[in-house]
């Protein structure tokens, strides 16, 4: 493994203080899967009770790990559960080597940690197309079963990381009824992010208390605000996988629960922003929002063809104030749109209006905004009420870097 990339310009100070969750206990270890001298494999173990949700790549040619996990999401149980996450091969496009890598992972952990072969979920992220050489994940079983602890969750968000260049993970603790409820979560993703669902992989624990089909409807529901409104690349990954579980040990009951539901939507959205973040060579954060749309799902379909334009992104990675790209993606976005009610503004500043360059607008103004780490590209089609706010980040030479020789 060469030098590991420099850490994003755009990641957070530090990795968060994640709380304990009671009913969670995980390690990590280093299995060698692709990577040598780093953690690359995850176990985390639930506790009897503990109830499981998750949301999956909706692509065509999902891995035999995501394909295996929705056939056991929606399954009621009182036993326990574990989640097993490898780094550096996806275990994706392997045909039936890949369904029996799957197959022979889980009963390892099954008989492991005592629990059923159904209640034992697989990820796997790196390199499409390459056999997962399973017995090295299955030989540190041991390792794994012995070192789980409650504070194992940053060592889990290292194992899981591929090109990443930092941890991801976000908690928020709410109170219920005078009693408190944790939220724990780590995450990976940096490139093929354009998800359908989720991002990469991601994980989300809580002690609080609801029944699975309740559990499953609320995560599917936040995630359409948060992972699956980000982009980086418009490349959806054959492995998305956001699995949340909740071990109940708080004894609170969160169904319905409004605060918890803000709690929970708050963590998946700052996981969501990381990984924006943590883009593949971006240098700048960039949230695109438009209003006025026809209806809101116009308003996505501009502002996921703004965020995904690379003319759009490389000119604010050369922080140069192009809004005539701005009016090019929204051209062809295929929603309804009108050249003389569209609207552009960089951050607050007023680009374009009435279909030509607003009157006030002056072009250093609007290149002091895209100085900024940070950018918000507006866009009022003048159409309706629709509305929508996806995040992005810039295209710059580091993600060629990274992706043209990603497999050497």
């Amino acid at each position: 493994m060469g030098k590991p990339a420099p850490v994003s310009p755009l990641a957070p100070a530090s990795f968060p203080d994640l709380p304990q969750i009671d009913g969670l206990r995980l390690a990590a270890a280093e299995a060698g899967v692709k990577y040598q001298g780093r953690l690359d494999v995850m176990l985390a173990v639930m506790d009897p009770g503990s109830v499981i949700a998750g949301v999956f790549t909706r692509s065509a040619t999902r891995s035999s790990n995501v394909l295996d996990c929705q056939t056991k999401i929606g399954m009621d149980s009182d036993a326990g559960a574990a989640i097993i996450v490898n780094s550096g091969n996806s275990n994706a496009f392997t045909g039936r080597a890949g369904d029996g890598s799957v197959n022979a992972i889980c009963a390892a952990v099954a008989e492991r940690v005592g629990l059923p072969e159904t209640r034992v979920f697989t990820s796997s992220t790196g390199v499409i197309g390459e056999p997962l050489p399973h017995d090295r994940i299955i030989s540190q079983l041991d390792a794994l079963a012995t070192n789980l602890s409650a504070d194992g969750l940053p060592d889990a968000a290292q194992a899981i990381m591929t090109t990443d260049t930092f941890a991801k993970g976000a908690t928020a603790t709410v109170e219920i009824n005078g009693k408190p409820v944790k939220i724990a979560g780590i995450a990976k993703g940096s490139g093929m992010i354009a998800p359908d669902m989720a991002t990469m992989l991601v994980y989300i624990f809580t002690d609080a208390k609801i029944a699975r089909a309740d559990l499953q409807a609320l995560v599917s529901r936040l995630n359409a605000g948060s992972f699956n409104n980000i982009t980086v690349d418009s490349d959806t990954s054959t492995s998305d996988t956001l699995l949340i579980g909740a071990t109940g040990a708080s004894g609170v009951d969160v169904t319905g629960n409004a605060a918890f539901e803000t709690a929970l939507d708050g963590v998946m959205l700052d996981l969501a922003h990381q990984v924006v973040r943590d883009g593949e060579g971006a240098t700048k954060f960039v949230t695109v929002e438009v209003t006025g749309a026809a209806n809101d799902a116009d308003a996505r379909t501009h502002a996921l063809s703004i965020a995904n334009s690379p003319l759009v992104k490389t000119a604010v990675a050369g922080e140069d104030p192009n809004w005539g790209r701005v009016v090019m993606a929204v051209g062809k976005s295929g929603a309804a749109a009108d050249r003389d009610t569209l609207t552009i503004r960089f951050g607050d500043v007023l680009v374009a209006e009435n279909g030509w360059v607003a009157e006030t607008y002056r072009e250093e103004d609007g290149a002091a905004v895209m100085k900024q780490p940070d950018i918000t590209i507006r866009a009022d089609i003048g159409l309706g009420e629709g509305r929508a706010t996806v995040w992005t980040c810039d295209l710059t030479h580091g993600y060629i870097t990274i992706n043209a020789d990603y497999r050497s």
